[in-house]
Order: C-alpha cells, then sequence, then structure tokens
C-alpha cells in the first residue's frame, strides 16, 4: 500500500511548514528548493490545503503560507481525506477489484487486520507526531 504522490507530498509539505516557526509564513519558492518538489505541483498542493482550510495563504513580499490549526489538531487522515487517498474498505488489495465476504480474494481475511491498523495510524497521527520524531522531510 502506498500513498498516492499528491498526498505524500501535502503531508511532508505541511510537515515542513509545521517544524518551522509559525510566525514568518513559508513561501512557495522555498518550500519547492527545500523539499525538492515540482513548483506548479506544491501550488496546487497548497491550494487544497488553503480551501480545505488547513494552511493560510498570505501574499506579498513577506507572504507564503502557515498552518490554520495547530499541528497536533492536524491527523494525517484529514490531508489523505482532500486527496481522496482512503483505503477503500472493498478494494481488492491485489488489485482484483470489489472484494468483501461475499467475493473474497486469496488475501481478504489475512489484509482485514492490518487494513484497520493502518486505518487507526492515520486516524490518531497527528502532523505534530510526524516533526517531534526529527525524521526528514
Amino acid at each position: 500500500m502506498q500513498l498516492h504522490n499528491t498526498t505524500q507530498y501535502a503531508i511532508r509539505i505541511l510537515s515542513y511548514i509545521a517544524s518551522q516557526d509559525n510566525e514568518s509564513p513559508s513561501n512557495a519558492t522555498v518550500l519547492a528548493a527545500t523539499l525538492d518538489l515540482p513548483y506548479k505541483f506544491l501550488t496546487k498542493i497548497m491550494r487544497e490545503l488553503v480551501v480545505a482550510e488547513l494552511v493560510k495563504s498570505t501574499r506579498g513580499r513577506d507572504g507564503g503560507y502557515v498552518l490554520n490549526k495547530k499541528a497536533s489538531d492536524i491527523k494525517l487522515v484529514e490531508i489523505l481525506e482532500i486527496f481522496n487517498d482512503m483505503l477503500n474498505d472493498e478494494y481488492c488489495v491485489l488489485g482484483i477489484g470489489v472484494c468483501d465476504s461475499n467475493n473474497k480474494c486469496a488475501l481478504h481475511d489475512q489484509w482485514s487486520q492490518p487494513k484497520t491498523l493502518l486505518q487507526d495510524m492515520f486516524k490518531n497521527t497527528s502532523l505534530q507526531d510526524l516533526i517531534g520524531r526529527g525524521s526528514k522531510f
């Protein structure tokens, strides 16, 4: 299981912003260079995050982006939902299509518990949890 690039980038961007001094906005050009992300893709992602009200955008020379909530209040599941990157309960882990208790794939029963653990991790992990670990962005 792997998150879509857009979701991966959004989590990296928000984690980086959360790790910075929230008083000074993070500039899109600096974000793109620091995180080694395509500038146009970054600005597209940022528009989505502004619309979702996870970040505030300020224009001008000293403008940029700041979190709209505390990092501890932003759960990873919120970011996944913005970009429609959720673990679908009926999606087959083997890519066969719909997979449920009436139409099981070979891994259906074994995949149930790990899928639940992943969903719980996304629901319970905040940006603050990520930045507190000293991980790379």
